[in-house]
């Protein structure tokens, strides 16, 4: 077995692996986590505000 044919296996190893997470990724199941996770960015401020300390009383 030479360095070429090692190459193409590990080639071919990694085209599966991308589209076994690409199958995942993409499935129906996920969906909803997915969604979740991309709506964090709005979720409520205050709550990482008042653990930081910041205060929003204009004095």
């Amino acid at each position: 077995m030479d360095l070429d044919t090692l190459r193409g296996i590990f080639t071919g190893l990694a085209l599966v692996a991308f589209i076994g997470v690409w199958i995942w990724a993409w499935s129906g199941k996920r969906k909803r986590s997915f969604d979740e996770a991309a709506n964090l960015p709005f979720a409520d401020d205050n709550i990482d505000q008042h653990s930081k300390g910041v205060s929003h009383d204009c004095q």
